[in-house]
């Protein structure tokens, strides 16, 4: 909160600054102004405004851009990570995840979850049951809009993907609820979740083009929305068995749903085939440096945050179908009863 605090606080001093007529008017060099005057404005032990001028007017010619890009990585990583943070309540690993891959999208950064980000949401249960009343009745991003709208951050787009947060909420728990009882599982409704599922990660990178005052590059948004969807994939391949005994979405657990135990591997291999084309297409519309420090930052975070999952495109491993989801889960439950 206190970072969202220092963003206030900016938005007042660009204010004051119109106000006075010292505006530039150009928004990077207006906020550039406003950080460089909280700055000055800070409690510093016995420094007076005078010395504090005077350091500055002594120092400054000894300070280089190099230097300054070095010291700004880690203020926009850890501006990024507390947003995600704050709102997601992420575990570590998505945050190893998301901030070295995803960072070199923003080349003045220059630095570097496990995706898995089942909700829980088991119908079965009455907490969940809870949540999802009150998911139905009010939109539980509405604290995060209005923070947002304060710091003068909020965008249509953003407004879009947080909506689009809610309906995969409700659409997992109505997947699940099909396939639990059996009912008619439409795979249009397969396809939307498991592509809105990452949500998260496409309003935080909204969020960074915000702060830096930058227009969305369309290219990435859309090679990250389809590198998510592989990721999610995999995310699923390797929580199978977990997320049959939770109730939770998975891909798997509803193209079997679908197509039946045999057809389901089959099909969904060649859904991955088909987005690892698309994949490849929009890989060599990057630019080729961009797309080779994508390849070794995803790499860099799967070791150090994300052992579990695979390169993006690849490697592809397909569980054991569990044919009687319903055994495979009381039996599950009593071998922890009994540990």
């Amino acid at each position: 909160m206190e970072e969202l605090r220092r963003l206030q606080r900016v938005q007042s001093m660009l204010s004051v600054i119109e106000a006075e007529g010292l505006s530039t008017n150009d928004r990077d060099s207006d906020r550039f102004i406003a950080n460089f005057v909280l700055f000055m404005g800070q409690q510093c032990g016995a420094l007076d405004m005078q010395k504090r001028h005077d350091l500055i007017y002594e120092h400054l010619n000894k300070v280089s851009a190099s230097t300054l890009d070095v010291l700004l990585q880690s203020v926009f990583k850890e501006v990024s990570v507390l947003f995600y943070v704050s709102w997601n309540g992420c575990k570590q690993s998505t945050v190893h995840f998301y901030v070295p891959p995803y960072f070199i999208f923003y080349r003045e950064l220059h630095i570097s979850d496990t995706l898995n980000e089942k909700q829980l949401l088991r119908s079965a249960h009455d907490a969940s049951e809870n949540f999802c009343h009150k998911c139905s009745t009010s939109n539980p991003f509405d604290p995060l809009v209005h923070l947002l709208q304060q710091q003068g951050l909020m965008t249509e787009r953003i407004r879009n993907e947080l909506n689009l947060g809610v309906e995969y909420w409700k659409l997992e728990r109505k997947l699940c609820d099909e396939l639990a009882k059996k009912t008619m599982i439409q795979i249009e409704d397969v396809m939307r979740a498991i592509h809105l599922k990452s949500f998260d990660y496409r309003v935080l990178n909204l969020l960074l083009y915000q702060l830096r005052g930058q227009p969305v590059n369309e290219l990435h948004m859309e090679f990250l929305s389809v590198s998510e969807f592989l990721v999610e994939v995999s995310d699923d391949l390797y929580d199978y068995e977990e997320d049959v005994i939770d109730n939770t979405f998975n891909i798997l657990r509803m193209f079997v749903g679908i197509y039946g135990p045999s057809k389901a591997p089959v099909l969904l291999a060649k859904c991955i085939t088909k987005a690892e084309e698309n994949y490849d297409r929009l890989s060599r519309a990057l630019d080729p440096e961009l797309s080779l420090n994508y390849w070794r930052r995803y790499e860099e975070a799967t070791r150090e945050g994300c052992s579990k999952l695979e390169p993006a495109v690849g490697k592809w491993t397909i569980p054991s179908i569990i044919v009687d989801e319903e055994s495979f889960r009381l039996q599950a439950f009593a071998n922890n009863v009994d540990l």
